[in-house]
């Protein structure tokens, strides 16, 4: 057999529950930002400025998830300096960030025996990426339904 193969199921065996993890962490921020969201546009401030609070609001959901997908990177890029895959700190974060993100172009690559793992990052990288689009769409209905509401109870005042 193989010598390769067999280490396909240690990619597995530690890429999956990464998988997991992320998207776990990824699900629980992103409500706990969709509540800080909702209870921005429900101040008294917000429905005063509403333009403002608008942009704010969506702004800073984008950097919340951000964050949230740097520190996910973060957990992967610790996984492949724990397992040897890299050699230095600075080199897991960036292979990480490019997996991630499929970006991938740079001249990095990690060991041999663990390169499956970089795949099941990426794959981990579309689910994430795919809760964030999802999320931040959820955010954007949101203003425009606040905008829209309060632009016709303008008129209607008019």
């Amino acid at each position: 057999m193989d010598p390769s193969i067999g280490n396909w199921g240690l990619n597995w065996l530690w890429g999956l529950p990464l998988i997991v993890l992320t998207v776990v962490i990824h699900a629980f921020s992103l409500g706990v930002i969709g509540k800080k969201v909702s209870a921005a546009f429900s101040s008294d401030r917000a429905a005063r400025d509403l333009s403002t609070a608008s942009i704010l609001v969506m702004g800073g959901a984008a950097l919340s998830a951000a964050i949230l997908h740097a520190f996910e990177v973060a957990i992967w890029a610790g996984a492949y300096r724990f397992l040897g895959a890299l050699q230095d700190n600075k080199s897991s974060m960036l292979y990480s960030m490019n997996a991630m993100t499929s970006y991938g172009h740079e001249s990095l690559q990690l060991a041999p025996h663990w390169q499956m793992m970089g795949a099941l990052e990426a794959l981990s990288g579309w689910i994430l990426f795919g809760l964030t689009a999802a999320f931040l769409f959820t955010v954007m209905q949101k203003v425009w339904q606040r905008t829209q509401g309060a632009t016709l109870a303008r008129r209607s005042r008019r």
